[in-house]
């Protein structure tokens, strides 16, 4: 075949540098996939199974050419939290409550598809998005501390797990922590020198070899035990959606948790080469990912920033690369398991802990304390939450934070007024520019926000509030400039029909300008356009200021 030839579409120059990829995720996926499952509280084998299943399924209906799809850290901590209570000693019923849930990501995908909800990726801001990982990389980092240091751990919540943390300290194994130690050191070297390669697979491979060999068990070292070989069958979850007070919740946090971070790791890539994705499409991806990691008794999967980042950095050049890393997963399945008995459960705690520590940006909330308060206060604030409620109540609360600082926001809009810029024909705030010259006469101002019934009240009283202090100055016509108002509603109407009266009692009359089509249509249904002049044409404010100074006989 020629260079250039295709197959279905797909070049096939493509297809050794899309094998390099896949083999190159899936020696990255095993350790982590089975630090996440036992981070979940599941069989290792669980966290494969989602890598494997997860790829496929994201692999034929997804939009990104490099979003790769497994267990995630903070959805696998969801799980470990929620799900203990619901299941209580039972863990068929444990298993098949993560399963449920994993359907119910994908149910919930498919019905926000299908009536266009991608707009769910904006109901976090960015903000409150770094508190949130903040939060819970050090929520997971607590949970890893009692295996790297080889003692029982325990607790719900994080004060609860550092108080018994704290009582077990004198029983720490040193073995294990000697052996988890090692590996932090050898995988953040690894980190340093050797990006994008499969460090964390070698460093699993070294400490199987050094517990095997030297019998480190007699020493009370954890290892993961026997994982069954072979490929998962085909099954339906033992627990159904409605049969367990809960599991909605959790799907419904899940989902948007791996939606969240799903689009933010394929935007990231996007960029980076130039390219777009489908937000939509997105969610059929994860649909399709969810579902078919649920067929085979699997839990909740998502696309993540650092998985991506190998599957880019090795050379990907689309979707097909998640197939090979499904193959490559599904021969360790079949013929490599028994070498993963040895595996000392300090190792997979060093590699969660390495992969969560990319969460905790310190730089990015230093920066919104030097740039905005609000930000870096909501930031503070989902990191609290998720630290005092746990994940599912986190993500909730930082939804919640997100809509509450949204309509702050929106009910205090900032009202510019204006003043002419010296020497010119235009205007600009002079609250920012002391400089400006104050028309002769008249009250520019600009409101700079949709009018909506969240702040129409708020800007008549800025705009009432200013006409009285300048009233002194011979103020006879107020000049409303509504360039950065596109929206209106009817509270937003009524508000400039009340703010016309107002200023009639002082004789004063009112003008606006600069009025988007649709403003002007509901400013003409409530009957507005034969009081306040500026409505029925598109007048400009710096037109509509000059004409007022000729006519009071003023010059420029």
């Amino acid at each position: 075949m020629s260079d250039g030839a295709c197959v279905l579409g797909y070049p096939v120059r493509w297809l050794t540098s899309d094998a390099v990829a896949g083999i190159t995720l899936a020696a990255y996926g095993i350790p982590v996939s089975l630090a996440y499952a036992t981070l979940a509280g599941l069989p290792p084998q669980v966290g494969v199974y989602g890598y494997l299943m997860g790829g496929l399924g994201y692999a034929l209906a997804g939009s990104s050419r490099y979003l790769a799809i497994g267990p995630t850290s903070a959805i696998s901590l969801m799980i470990a939290g929620i799900v203990g209570d619901m299941a209580g000693d039972s863990v068929a019923r444990y298993t098949g409550i993560a399963t449920a849930a994993a359907v119910g990501v994908g149910v919930f995908c498919l019905i926000a598809w299908l009536f266009r909800l991608s707009v769910l990726v904006k109901l976090i801001s960015d903000s409150v998005l770094t508190g949130f990982k903040a939060g819970a990389g050090l929520t997971i980092t607590i949970t890893q501390l009692p295996a790297l240091l080889g003692v029982a751990g325990g607790g719900h919540n994080v004060p609860d797990r550092l108080f018994a943390l704290a009582g077990q300290l004198g029983g720490t194994n040193l073995p294990t922590l000697a052996i988890g130690v090692a590996a932090l050191a050898l995988l953040w070297c690894g980190e340093q020198w050797l990006p994008g390669r499969p460090v964390a697979l070698a460093v699993v491979a070294l400490s199987i070899v050094i517990v095997s060999l030297f019998e480190l068990t007699r020493f009370k070292v954890m290892v993961t035990g026997a994982i069954p070989p072979g490929l998962p069958l085909p099954s339906l979850p033992t627990v159904r959606l409605r049969d367990q007070d809960g599991i909605v919740a959790l799907a419904a946090g899940c989902m948007l948790l791996a939606y969240i971070e799903g689009v933010a790791a394929a935007r990231a890539f996007a960029t980076k080469h130039h390219e777009t994705i489908d937000p939509r499409r997105e969610l059929l991806g994860l649909a399709a990912a969810n579902l078919a990691t649920a067929a085979v008794g699997g839990y909740p999967v998502a696309g993540g920033l650092s998985q991506t980042a190998v599957n880019e950095g090795a050379g990907a050049r689309s979707r097909i690369s998640l197939v090979f890393a499904s193959l490559t997963l599904a021969l360790c399945l079949m013929f490599f398991t028994t070498l993963l008995a040895d595996l000392p459960k300090a190792v997979l705690a060093a590699v969660v802990l390495m992969a969560v520590a990319g969460l905790i940006d310190v730089r990015a909330h230093v920066r919104m304390w030097r740039a905005s308060r609000i930000d870096f206060f909501n930031a503070l604030a989902a990191l609290i939450g998720v630290l005092l409620l746990g994940i599912l109540q986190g993500i909730l609360l930082a939804a919640l934070i997100s809509v509450l600082l949204l309509l702050a926001l929106s009910s205090r809009p900032h009202v510019a007024f204006l003043g002419r810029i010296p020497g010119t024909m235009r205007y600009s705030d002079m609250q920012r520019h002391p400089d400006n010259e104050q028309p002769a006469g008249v009250l520019a101002c600009r409101p700079e926000a949709s009018l909506l019934y969240l702040n129409a009240d708020y800007v008549m009283e800025r705009i009432l509030a200013q006409v009285d202090m300048v009233y002194m100055q011979g103020i006879r016509n107020v000049v409303c400039d509504l360039s950065a108002s596109p929206t209106m509603d009817l509270a937003g109407a009524r508000m400039l029909a009340e703010l016309y009266r107002n200023l009639s009692d002082r004789s004063i009359g009112l003008t606006v300008t600069n009025v988007h089509g649709r403003v002007r249509d509901l400013l003409r249904a409530e009957g507005l356009d034969g009081r306040i002049q500026g409505i029925a044409r598109g007048t400009l404010l710096e037109h509509e200021l000059a004409a007022f100074n000729l006519a009071q006989g003023g010059g420029v």
